[in-house]
């Protein structure tokens, strides 16, 4: 049974057009969610090193201050 509904997809010309075309879209459907996932992921990654560079500036800056000033500025910080 199966074999003959096989064969008779794959005689037909039309439907196997319209069986390449649905696993086609089906193809490109999941390529857009990979594009989409690394495009996020990028996204997340450049949020990140922004974070990690405000990080360091900072450490740079209160690590270049003497220990009172330092504890004066990071007296302004705490809440």
């Amino acid at each position: 049974m199966l074999s003959a509904i096989l064969a008779f997809i794959l005689s037909n010309g039309t439907l196997m057009a319209i069986v390449g075309a649905v696993v086609a879209a089906l193809g490109y459907g999941f390529q857009q969610r990979r594009a989409g996932a690394k495009a996020e992921k990028a996204k997340q990654a450049a949020q990140e090193q922004k974070a990690r560079d405000i990080r360091d500036e900072v450490q740079n800056d209160i690590g270049a201050l003497p220990a009172d000033e330092a504890r004066k500025e990071l007296g302004t910080w705490d809440r």
